[in-house]
């Protein structure tokens, strides 16, 4: 079998996109398996085990290029979220078997639907898209936790840029796109008081969230006091070689969070209340905690109108630095702590 898993989105979307792969993998030891995703997830796929082919596409190309991802004796393609040109390109070039949730509009262009509701937010995404697998006659059985491979190269390279730095080193992500931030300025002050502490520093995040922590806090751009500003210079291969070297990460609900936990590296991370971000649905699968604020779970940000608009800026810098000790010390199943 042949068999496409299409999910497009961010980089914390394709790492929960494994568990899919590895489930197929492990019911059809002899599967080809491709992942169609997003330009900005696939460098997570190369030298995987369970991932033969990348395919990249925003799904905004014409119909034709859409169709012709699928005309490569395509048996079967697993719809992790109902793309409708998507598709309605794998109809087209007439995919024999189709899988889709059965709950939208278009779900008529797939062949086997799978009624679940992700609204109610009662499962994990990757167990959301395991149970997809019912429409390939696949018993998911219990979820396999995401992995991804790093080469000793690119493992050798992210101990190079850290060579300067102490032997017990963390990242920190003061970036995030969906979800709200801690303040650039409390990342900063966690940074400095772990180095303080002796602990190396690795700052990761792309060039535009370097530009933000700059606007807040000017000094960021500084190096030495232990700390190692590698925002904007990394790509997704490089970071993921720098991760595999350090101790913890801490961040939002962010990609890279996804990806320490796939590498087996603790995570601290810190999720905003709204219902969208719950962890329920979007926790790293690994070692670790995530910390929310004890607001309650709101259905979406009205931002300064919101008697909680502070949300964040509860969890203080002493509370973060003693879960980030904790976790250092002792990783342990990943737990959800309100303060």
């Amino acid at each position: 079998m042949n068999v496409t898993i299409v999910r497009l989105g961010g980089i914390g979307d394709g790492v929960l996109a494994l568990s899919t792969a590895a489930a197929v993998r492990k019911a059809w030891p002899g599967s080809r398996i491709t992942m169609l995703c997003g330009e900005r997830a696939a460098p997570l796929f190369e030298h995987h085990p369970d991932v033969e082919r990348t395919q990249v596409a925003s799904g905004d190309e014409p119909t034709r290029e859409l169709v012709a991802l699928f005309r490569d004796a395509v048996d079967a393609a697993v719809f992790l979220m109902p793309y409708r040109r998507l598709m309605w390109a794998a109809f087209r070039a007439r995919v024999p078997l189709r899988v889709a949730t059965g709950y939208r509009w278009h779900s008529v262009l797939a062949n086997r639907r799978v009624y679940q509701h992700r609204k109610h937010f009662t499962k994990h995404e990757a167990e959301y898209n395991l149970d997809l697998l019912r429409g390939l006659g696949i018993e998911p059985g219990p979820l396999i936790p995401p992995t991804l491979i790093v080469t000793d190269a690119e493992r050798q390279d992210g101990a190079a840029r850290m060579s300067a730095m102490p032997a017990a080193c963390i990242a920190i992500h003061p970036g995030g796109v969906t979800s709200r931030r801690w303040s650039s300025r409390r990342y900063w002050d966690l940074a400095l008081r772990m180095a303080s502490r002796g602990i190396g520093v690795v700052l990761t995040g792309s060039a535009e969230e370097q530009a933000v922590l700059r606007q807040e806090v000017p000094e960021a751009h500084e190096h030495g006091h232990g700390v190692l500003n590698l925002m904007g210079q990394l790509t997704v291969r490089q970071l993921m070689g720098v991760l595999a070297g350090v101790r913890a990460v801490v961040s939002g609900s962010t990609g890279p969070a996804h990806i320490a936990a796939a590498l087996g590296i603790p995570t601290v991370s810190l999720y905003d209340p709204r219902r969208l971000s719950a962890p329920i649905r979007w926790r790293p699968l690994g070692t670790g905690v995530v910390l929310q604020p004890a607001v309650p779970e709101c259905p979406k940000c009205i931002f300064d109108a919101c008697p909680y608009w502070d949300c964040l800026d509860r969890l203080t810098v002493d509370h973060v630095g003693e879960q980030l000790i904790d976790v250092m010390r002792a990783p342990k199943p990943l737990t959800v702590v309100s303060i």
